[in-house]
């Protein structure tokens, strides 16, 4: 770090502004060409047309014209390589088991269900088959809401409808047909889920009584399930919702909290609004606790195959087999291959305001994600909603769209996410508690009320990074012992459950 600017890589071709620079500003031996915004890319040396250039120690892209040291370097004059996987890797890549400070907790304060799983909040989910039944769901949580909340001393969380925009006019098999379902049984058989109601409408191709035949559920659930056309309509589907809400509610009345280990939690990671300190702060702090969490016996699960395009390389040299790194490649082809049938590349994943923050190409932002997954060993491959079958550090398909890869997570067990933010965000997971980090002081300022940790620290105040890691173990150990985090107190979190939609819509 030199005034004003901020050289990552010893060898890098460019440098981030950590304040605007306007033109004419003398930095770290350059002087900058046009204004800089903050936390953009400025040239550190003449690049002629056509080279790659480097940031972190790893390529990010390659240049589209010739760049005059002192440049501001973006979407102007940077773009994709023509092929990039594989583009990033090196000695970051090595899996490492780091040691857990003797002072940090080895235990959360979490609900045992019957069966042994260990849940983090205790909720009633009102589940529903298909998107026809969605209002009804939702009629039935909002005549409800208000008085399960008041039970929340007594141990329940509250009521949720889970709804989605599908269930009918699909095929009846195939892939889509095959994540749909994986999504709502996911779902329904989460730990956090103490009492289930599920509801469909009665004609719909993914009919009431398979579904719930093969969710599979726990004997000692409270649970039922009716269709609308059964329940005589609207009106008496409401009521009959309404019902069994109570009488669950008062089933659950008492439940109580007790010591377990941290081995019974499940960390679902994502990113989303990313900027240029994504990759310098929150998500590397987020890979500290992800590490030791791992190393205590818990399971991390990192996702977005589109955003770690580019730099897959670095999961895979980390992968604890050949199967294991042979499956991540498998699903990084499938992305190249299901994104030029839809006529896109995987360069169009970075929106606007990841843009406006300084982030030029995929390659530049997976370099940032892979970040949260710390250095841990890789220990599995895992489809989209689907429970993992090793502990430790894993890896989920799913896409980008922070909305669609939480639900996967989420279905997949995960009792707790954590979610990192540069531009910020309103996002929410029930029935799984969401704990935001701050990539930056300006939006942990402007944002305080949705931020729960602030990791600004670790660039602009010099915070150890192992130290800023320590604070989001911490709060991740407080919000799954029951502490409501800032999503939480605002009630986000009711409509991101967002199933990923494959295949027809017939």
């Amino acid at each position: 770090m030199t005034a004003g600017i901020l050289q990552l890589g010893a060898d890098d071709d460019v440098a981030i502004a950590l304040q605007p620079l306007p033109s004419g500003s003398h930095v770290g031996g350059t002087v900058a060409v046009g204004d800089i915004p903050r936390g953009h890319k400025i040239a550190l040396r003449d690049l002629a047309g056509g080279v790659l250039v480097h940031k972190y120690g790893h390529v990010i892209g390659m240049t589209s014209r010739p760049i005059r040291a002192g440049e501001h370097v973006h979407t102007h004059n940077l773009t994709m390589p023509v092929n990039a996987t594989g583009l990033a890797t090196g000695a970051h890549s090595a899996a490492i088991v780091p040691p857990v400070p003797a002072d940090l907790p080895r235990t959360f304060n979490g609900i045992v269900r019957d069966d042994g799983r260990v849940a983090t909040r205790n909720y009633i989910g009102v589940v529903t088959s298909v998107n026809c039944s969605a209002t009804v769901a939702k009629l039935i949580v909002r005549r409800t809401e208000d008085e399960i909340a008041e039970m929340y001393t007594d141990g329940v969380d509250g009521v949720l409808a889970l709804t989605h925009d599908s269930g009918c006019g699909m095929a009846n098999s195939g892939l889509g047909w095959e994540v749909l379902r994986r999504t709502l049984t996911g779902y329904a058989k989460h730990p956090n889920i103490g009492g289930l109601i599920v509801v469909g409408l009665g004609c719909e191709v993914n009919a009431m009584r398979g579904l719930v035949d093969e969710m599979g559920l726990s004997p000692t659930l409270p649970m039922a399930s009716f269709t609308i056309q059964d329940a005589g309509g609207t009106a008496a589907a409401v009521s009959m919702g309404i019902s069994h809400v109570r009488e669950m509610a008062e089933t659950l009345r008492g439940s109580r909290r007790q010591s377990v280990g941290v081995e019974n939690l499940v960390l679902g990671m994502q990113c989303g609004a990313s900027d240029a300190w994504s990759a310098l702060t929150a998500n590397p702090a987020l890979g500290v606790a992800s590490d030791y969490l791992v190393s205590l016996g818990a399971t991390s699960m990192l996702g977005e195959t589109p955003e770690i395009y580019g730099a897959e390389q670095m999961l895979a040299d980390r992968a604890v087999n050949g199967k294991v790194r042979d499956r991540l490649m498998e699903r990084i082809a499938w992305w190249e291959q299901y994104t030029t049938s839809q006529g896109a590349t995987l360069d169009g994943n970075p929106s606007p305001g990841n843009k406006e923050g300084g982030i030029t190409t995929i390659l530049e932002k997976s370099l940032g994600s892979v970040a949260k997954g710390g250095h841990s060993p890789l220990a599995e491959i895992v489809d989209y909603a689907a429970v993992p079958t090793e502990k430790g550090f894993v890896f989920m398909d799913t896409p980008g769209y922070d909305p669609v890869s939480a639900t996967g997570m989420v279905a997949g067990g995960a009792n707790i996410i954590c979610f990192t933010t540069g531009r910020g965000s309103v996002f929410g997971s029930r029935p799984a508690p969401t704990v935001k980090l701050a990539t930056n002081s300006v939006l942990a300022s402007r944002m305080t009320g949705d931020i729960d940790v602030d990791c600004s620290g670790i660039v602009e105040a010099g915070t150890p990074m192992l130290d800023m890691g320590r604070q989001v173990y911490q709060k991740l150990i407080d919000v799954a012992s029951g502490e409501r985090s800032k999503s939480e107190q605002l009630g986000l979190g009711g409509e991101e459950m967002v199933p990923w939609q494959i295949g027809a819509v017939l």
